[in-house]
């Protein structure tokens, strides 16, 4: 008979890790080419980030300041959207031109004028939903 020994094991932390502020800085240069690519002004792109515009455009230039744990989310749930996106649609344009394009889901509204509220949870609707339809959830 073969002498088995037990290994200890720590089970895995399920838990959500805090995004460190190098990657909050990663975010926030990915984000800067989304709303490039999503043709979006200086001002919506402060909106769906919860900043002042003339912050925003100081951050753009390169002279960021601290990222507190809204603004990390936020970066967290456009990056996801951006993802969801380019699951979705093969072609990286359509996703783009998907967040001005009249939904049905949000009452015919396009998906950038209900992340536009300025709500953090605004930004999860849109996520929520894009997860669904390419059926993460």
């Amino acid at each position: 008979m073969a002498n088995l020994q037990l290994i200890e094991t720590t089970p895995y932390d399920f838990s959500p890790h805090p995004i460190t502020d190098a990657e909050a800085q990663v975010m926030f240069r990915a984000a800067l080419t989304l709303f490039r690519l999503w043709d979006i002004t200086d001002d919506h792109a402060a909106t769906l980030l919860d900043m002042p515009v003339r912050t925003f455009r100081r951050w753009k230039a390169g002279d960021t300041g601290r990222m507190s744990r809204d603004l990390k989310a936020r970066l967290s749930n456009l990056m996801g959207i951006h993802k969801a996106l380019r699951l979705i649609f093969h072609e990286p344009p359509r996703g783009y031109s998907w967040v001005k394009a009249p939904n049905a889901a949000f009452g015919g509204r396009p998906a950038i004028d209900v992340m536009l509220g300025g709500e953090l949870t605004d930004l999860m609707r849109v996520r929520r939903y894009l997860d669904a339809e390419r059926g993460a959830w």
